[in-house]
C-alpha cells in the first residue's frame, strides 16, 4: 500500500520523470513565463504544471499527479545539494 518511496536508485530519465536535470530549454522557460526564482533543476516539470493549473484554473482536486512529480523532484534536488555539502566537508 505503499508509494514509491525515496530508495538510492533514481527512477529512469524521462519527461515526466522527477529526476533534477541541468539541461534545461532557457528558451521555454522564458516563453513558459516562469519567474527566474523557479528557474531550477526542475523546471521542465513546472511548466506542465503550471499549464495544468492555468487550464483548470488553479482547482486544488486538480493537477494533482504533475503537482506530485514537480515537489519530488525538488525534494531530489535538494537531497543531491545536501549530498554535495556532506561531501565538501569531508574534504
Amino acid at each position: 500500500m505503499g508509494g514509491h518511496g525515496h530508495s538510492s536508485t533514481p527512477p529512469p530519465p524521462g519527461p515526466h520523470s522527477p529526476t533534477p536535470t541541468y539541461n534545461q530549454s532557457h528558451e521555454a522557460m522564458s516563453a513558459a513565463r516562469l519567474p527566474l526564482s523557479h528557474r531550477d533543476t526542475c523546471a521542465h516539470l513546472l511548466i506542465p504544471l503550471n499549464f495544468c493549473r492555468r487550464q483548470t484554473f488553479y482547482m486544488p482536486s486538480q493537477c494533482g499527479h504533475e503537482r506530485h512529480i514537480y515537489e519530488e523532484c525538488e525534494y531530489n534536488a535538494y537531497l543531491q545539494r545536501v549530498n554535495m555539502k556532506s561531501e565538501l566537508q569531508k574534504k
